[in-house]
C-alpha cells in the first residue's frame, strides 16, 4: 500500500499515526507528493479526481480518500476494533471526536493558507479572527467535554493529538494550552507514543 502526501498535513500524519497503532507501518509506503492550493498535483489528481492528499492506493491499486475513509479502511484489514469501536455509542462518540478534531485541522490548514499563501494587502482579518476564535472554541470543547476519550487510543484521540502538534509546528503562537489542563496533558502523553515519535514533525 501507498499513502500520499506530506507529513506536515495533520490528515496524512494521522494516516500514518494510526498504521503504527494497528501494526500495519510496514506495509505503507509514504510516498511524499505536495498539494498547492493554486495548483494541479498530476501524480494526485491521477489518483483522485480532487487532488487532495491523502490518498490511499491499496495493494490493489485502487485510491482510497479521505483521511478519515483511509482510517477505518486501516482499522478494517487489521481486523481492530479498538480505533473505531463496534459498539454504537462508543463509535459515534469517537466519530464525533475525530470530527472535532478534524475540523480543527481544516480551520488550522486555512489559516496557514490565508496567511502564508495568499498575498499580502489580500488577506481577511475579520476571517482570520473567526477562525482563530473557531481553534480555541475547539480546543476548549475537548479539555471539557472528551476527557474519557481522549484517555484512550482512537481515531479521534489520534485526529486530536496530531492536530495539535500541527498547531504547535505552524502556529506555535496559537495560545490552545492556556487554561486548557486536561487538553495540554492529554497532549504530553499521547505525544510520547511510539506512533507519534516515528512520524515526528521537524
Amino acid at each position: 500500500m501507498k499513502i500520499y502526501g506530506d507529513l506536515i498535513s495533520p490528515f496524512v500524519r494521522s494516516c500514518l499515526v494510526t498504521a503504527h497503532e494497528l501494526g500495519l507501518a510496514s506495509r505503507i509506503q509514504h510516498v511524499k507528493a505536495g498539494a498547492k492550493p493554486t495548483e494541479e498535483n498530476p501524480q494526485l489528481t491521477r489518483l483522485g479526481a480532487l487532488g487532495r492528499i491523502p490518498i490511499l492506493e491499496t495493494d490493489h491499486g485502487h485510491a482510497i480518500f479521505d483521511s478519515r475513509v483511509i482510517i477505518e479502511y486501516l482499522c478494517h484489514i487489521s481486523g481492530n476494533s479498538d480505533l473505531i469501536p463496534d459498539d454504537g455509542v462508543k463509535r459515534f462518540r469517537v466519530l464525533t471526536l475525530q470530527a472535532l478534531a478534524m475540523g480543527l485541522g481544516d480551520t488550522a490548514v486555512a489559516v496557514r493558507y490565508e496567511t502564508a499563501a495568499r498575498p499580502q494587502g489580500l488577506q481577511w482579518k475579520e476571517w482570520l479572527d473567526r477562525q482563530r476564535a473557531r481553534m480555541l472554541s475547539a480546543a476548549t470543547d475537548m479539555d471539557k467535554n472528551w476527557s474519557a476519550e481522549l484517555t484512550q487510543v482512537n481515531a479521534g484521540s489520534i485526529a486530536a493529538a496530531v492536530v495539535l502538534a500541527y498547531i504547535d509546528f505552524r502556529m506555535p503562537e496559537t495560545a490552545w494550552r492556556e487554561g486548557r489542563p486536561n487538553l495540554a496533558a492529554f497532549h504530553e502523553r499521547f505525544s510520547a507514543r511510539p506512533s507519534m515519535q516515528a512520524t515526528k514533525l521537524g
